[in-house]
């Protein structure tokens, strides 16, 4: 691990959260591996969505000022049939408050895996953007197995953080699931170094949970703060 230098420190103000949709998109331009997802404006629209996509579906609320759906429940999973997303369309758009703003419905194929981590950018006040690589799920509180670089960081960095991290068993072979693609989730973490490098207006970035696939590491949720910031 490099030693971290010094840097002044950061007054900064978040001046926009990011949609998941627009979170996404941005991380994905970078290299971050997303579903193929759809946005849609109505129920009927959703139901054309899951159809394209395939069943099953996930059908989510978004809005930029939707931050936390899970707590509001604002998420369905695991809708099979073209009537389960109308009805879960015309719910979650009936669950919109006004000071939701604008939102949309996300519609996303229905992943399946048995390990998740979390991965994303840190602002330290110190030391400027960090990239977090830990264990996800409902153990990552109780587990914290967790670390953390500075941007930029190398390929070596990227290997260093995943071999760093406590939990080695659940990157192998799992309860027949092929092992973690190292170099895919490699290739996250320095997706994530580069936007932080380049766009000096993100404050974080939030991948919770990243889902393994048949190995490979899929964000099925992000969530992008932007922000302003002054070094003094």
């Amino acid at each position: 691990m490099r030693t971290p230098e010094r840097a002044g420190s950061v007054r900064s103000s978040v001046v926009a959260t990011l949609s998941e949709t627009e979170s996404k998109r941005l991380v994905a331009a970078h290299g971050v591996l997303v579903p193929d997802e759809r946005v849609a404006a109505t129920a009927l629209e959703a139901v054309a969505a899951a159809d394209a996509i395939g069943y099953p579906v996930v059908a989510k609320l978004c809005g930029p000022a939707i931050a936390h759906k899970t707590e509001r429940g604002l998420v369905r999973l695991n809708l099979r049939t073209s009537h389960d997303v109308e009805t879960a369309a015309t719910d979650l758009l009936y669950a919109a408050r006004p000071e939701d703003g604008d939102v949309t419905i996300l519609i996303a194929p229905m992943l399946a895996g048995l390990r998740e981590l979390i991965a994303g950018v840190h602002t330290d006040a110190q030391f400027g953007p960090c990239v977090m690589l830990g264990v996800g799920g409902v153990l990552a509180e109780a587990i914290a197995d967790v670390v953390f670089r500075l941007v930029p960081l190398t390929e070596i960095d990227a290997v260093e953080m995943i071999d760093a991290l406590d939990s080695q068993l659940l990157l192998g072979e799992f309860r027949g699931e092929p092992a973690v693609d190292r170099s895919a989730l490699a290739a996250t973490l320095l997706a994530l170094s580069a936007l932080a490098e380049t766009d000096k207006s993100i404050r974080s970035i939030d991948l919770n949970p990243l889902i393994v696939v048949d190995g490979k590491p899929f964000a099925v949720d992000a969530l992008v703060e932007l922000a302003s910031a002054e070094t003094t």
